[in-house]
């Protein structure tokens, strides 16, 4: 219910610090709404860096307690990593994969996809706890079609491939168990086909084995994306997957910044900065600014996400890319009532109103809800970025229900004060202490 009463003309600024007498816009200073706000978004922004250098800061290792190798690399996910030694002469390949375990009685796997960059006919190596010795096992599995739709289990075959040998073992010798972030190593030597030293690799971990058969891995990004090709000759990576990786980065970027801190901050500018008297409608420029900014790189941010949905065939996120959607069209439908607002005198400014609020407050709410199921599926769940992007929100939030609370304080004050003045109990020339008519209903403004 949207509550007016005609309250002496003075801001909020001067509420807050219990002065009657207005401010002059010369020493008028920064709200703490803006001034958290911002604070907080810069502590997000130095987090989120801070984490994607970490990210590509790791490292790996040519040497091992049995063999050393000639080159390595970080593999994109799941903190796994490779070292190789290929020999031209023979067209033989010497290789370590380093993985980790996500669970006592889970497996880690890697293997080679002679025709494509897929997880689908891949030859893989397996390596998990033997279910009756406990003793950690490598087996050789193909996996078919069948695999991916799950119509069978997957069961261990020789590969079609000239594996010369295979093992694995632990890190740390034999006195290492099996447990949740044990590093496990992956031993190979395989025959290339002459002239062909590009090769797709396929790596990924899950959580069980039912007898020998490894079950279906996690499907967050990460374990979606567990696929590179580079050439073992020249160690050069493929284009296409570093695209991708960089493409995951900005989206991430744009749209938390834009969907998640811009978008929510310009809507407590517009139900909070409006009744600061000495801003006039300075307020309407900050809000349509900042909005119109958010709607500008959350676009950016969605281009990208639907490119990378081309650039990866098989790999669906049902929840996060129908969330994207409707808080897209909602930001389009907002940016185009822009055009259609009508004037305050108006008869359908009312409807006008209601509508753009209802729309405006449901993008917000979706795009925060997207923000965090973006962290999800990128497998950033419990990183830095998403604690200091909930850090931002947290303020945000706080900052609000502290202005919420003000404003119904005054709110109750003036309605008292009304009455009393009404039944004479104070004169019409003490006006005490006051806001612009209506701050309790700024939300319906």
């Amino acid at each position: 219910m949207t509550h007016h009463f005609h309250c002496p003309q003075q801001n909020l600024t001067t509420i807050l610090i219990n002065v009657k007498t207005k401010a002059p816009l010369s020493t008028f200073k920064p709200h703490p709404v803006l001034v958290s706000t911002t604070m907080g978004f810069l502590f997000f922004i130095f987090l989120f860096i801070s984490h994607l250098n970490t990210a590509f800061s790791g490292h790996c290792s040519t040497t091992t307690a049995t063999k050393t190798f000639q080159k390595c690399t970080t593999l994109p996910t799941q903190q796994a990593s490779i070292a190789w030694t290929f020999h031209p002469h023979n067209a033989t390949l010497d290789l370590c994969f380093f993985g980790t375990f996500i669970s006592p009685s889970g497996w880690v796997g890697w293997g080679i996809n002679p025709t494509s960059a897929e997880m689908t006919g891949t030859r893989a190596l397996v390596a998990f706890p033997d279910p009756n010795s406990g003793q950690l096992v490598l087996l050789p599995y193909i996996l078919d079609p069948s695999v991916k739709l799950q119509k069978s289990p997957l069961l261990s075959r020789p590969l079609d491939i000239h594996l010369i040998s295979s093992s694995a073992t632990l890190y740390g010798g034999k006195m290492a168990t099996i447990h949740n972030g044990a590093t496990v190593q992956i031993y190979a030597t395989v025959k290339l086909v002459p002239n062909k030293t590009k090769i797709h690799h396929v790596w990924n971990r899950g959580l069980y084995v039912q007898g020998y058969s490894p079950t279906i891995h996690p499907t967050t990004s990460n374990d979606l994306s567990s696929i590179t090709t580079f050439d073992v000759l020249s160690g050069s990576a493929a284009t296409q997957h570093n695209n991708v990786d960089m493409l995951k980065l900005v989206h991430g970027i744009l749209n938390a910044i834009s969907w998640g801190l811009l978008l929510p901050m310009g809507a407590v500018t517009a139900r909070y900065l409006r009744h600061v008297q000495a801003l006039g409608p300075t307020w309407f420029y900050v809000h349509s600014g900042i909005q119109l900014s958010a709607f500008f790189l959350g676009t950016v941010g969605f281009a990208i996400g639907i490119r990378m949905g081309a650039m990866s065939p098989g790999v669906t996120y049902g929840l996060h890319k129908k969330l994207g959607f409707a808080a897209f069209c909602l930001g389009a439908l907002q940016t185009l009532a822009l055009l259609f607002r009508p004037k305050t005198t108006h008869k359908f400014r009312k409807y006008w109103k209601s509508y753009h609020h209802f729309v405006g407050y449901s993008c917000v709410v979706l795009g925060v809800v997207n923000v965090f199921q973006g962290f999800e599926v990128m497998g950033e769940g419990r990183s830095y970025a998403k604690l200091g992007y909930c850090l931002c929100l947290s303020t945000l939030v706080g900052i609000c229900i502290a202005l919420e609370v003000n404003s119904w304080v005054i709110f109750c004050r003036k309605s008292k004060e009304e009455k009393m003045r009404r039944e004479g109990l104070i004169s019409g020339s003490d006006k005490g202490s006051g806001i612009h008519s209506g701050t309790h209903s700024g939300i319906h403004g």
